[in-house]
């Protein structure tokens, strides 16, 4: 399991470089910084920078797989005194033992994964080439895995503690505070469409 995540996590990561190089070499001719600024197409309403935030968030993340799988411990804290959700005083106690055991395995790997993203992508902008990237790519491969199995067997663990109609009320809890979300950047978009974001505020 954990060398076909560090197999698509290497492939995804090779195209990074590939892209990294791309563009250094726009940099070379002049095409970077402002000039692209200045080349690249003009955002509609304030999605762009909705996006950016997005993208920004996925970028610090230290998994192999960014988005799609529940944080049972994230939404587990946010609901974790809700009458609806009933936990007991014993499955409190052994989610905050996996909940331990998970944010220390990840915060344990975080700062190096993030370290060795930026390096290989300073080091492509700066013309390496991927051969010579090969092992520091197969090593966040490597750890980005191994930080995506504790997420897995969080969910798998978590799982197993609580009850099925916890895990549904959790799951409808998840799906509308993301329907929400979707909501108000859909509210954002028609407020810049109509003048009333960033500068026109």
């Amino acid at each position: 399991m954990i060398k076909k995540l560090a197999w698509i996590s290497a492939t995804a990561l090779s195209l990074m470089v590939l892209s990294a190089q791309a563009e250094g070499m726009q940099c070379g001719a002049g095409k970077c910084g402002g000039a692209m600024k200045a080349e690249a197409k003009p955002a509609i309403g304030h999605r762009s920078g909705m996006s950016q935030k997005g993208q920004h968030k996925r970028k610090q993340s230290p998994f192999l797989i960014k988005r799609g799988l529940p944080h049972y411990t994230k939404i587990l804290m946010k609901e974790w005194n809700d009458p609806a959700l009933a936990l007991t005083q014993a499955q409190k106690a052994q989610l905050l033992d996996v909940r331990k055991e998970t944010m220390g395995a990840v915060m344990r790997l975080k700062p190096e994964i993030l370290k060795l993203e930026k390096e290989i992508v300073q080091a492509a902008k700066s013309g390496t080439s991927a051969d010579q990237l090969k092992i520091k790519v197969d090593r966040l491969a490597s750890l980005e895995a191994e930080a995506t199995m504790a997420h897995l067997k969080c969910i798998e663990k978590t799982k197993a503690i609580l009850k099925p109609e916890q895990i549904q009320y959790l799951m409808e809890k998840r799906k509308a505070h993301r329907m929400l979300k979707k909501q108000k950047m859909k509210e954002g978009v028609m407020k810049c469409g109509a003048g009333k974001c960033a500068g026109g505020k």
